[in-house]
């Protein structure tokens, strides 16, 4: 996970929440519409919207629903298609746009 250490001399808070991790070409990104099949639609955060997969370990024990808030990461080969990491819910959504955490593309909670 990606956590930012407490430092009390510049204010940083502990975050306990997954956030992308940028070396490994991870982004936010916001569920649009379901297109079955274990796929959907997402915005993300570079502004493009990409065909996600719903990979199996996820689709068997979370929902996806349209207007989720998701990690997700782009393939190397089909820059327009992606993989589905991890999805917060509601309530973790909220506290990463109080924390400006969000890119203003996206930050809708």
């Amino acid at each position: 996970m990606n956590n930012k250490k407490p430092n009390k001399e510049s204010g940083e808070e502990y975050i306990r929440l997954k956030l992308p991790n940028k070396n490994n070409n991870e982004m936010f990104a916001i569920a649009d519409r379901l297109l079955g099949g274990s796929r959907m639609n997402v915005v993300c955060a570079d502004g493009k919207s990409r065909m996600a997969r719903i990979p199996g370990r996820m689709k068997r024990r979370q929902r996806v629903r349209a207007g989720d808030l998701i990690i997700i990461k782009p393939w190397e080969i089909q820059d327009s298609k992606a993989d589905i990491i991890f999805r917060y819910r509601r309530t973790q959504s909220i506290v990463l746009s109080r924390r400006n955490l969000l890119p203003e593309e996206i930050d809708v909670f």
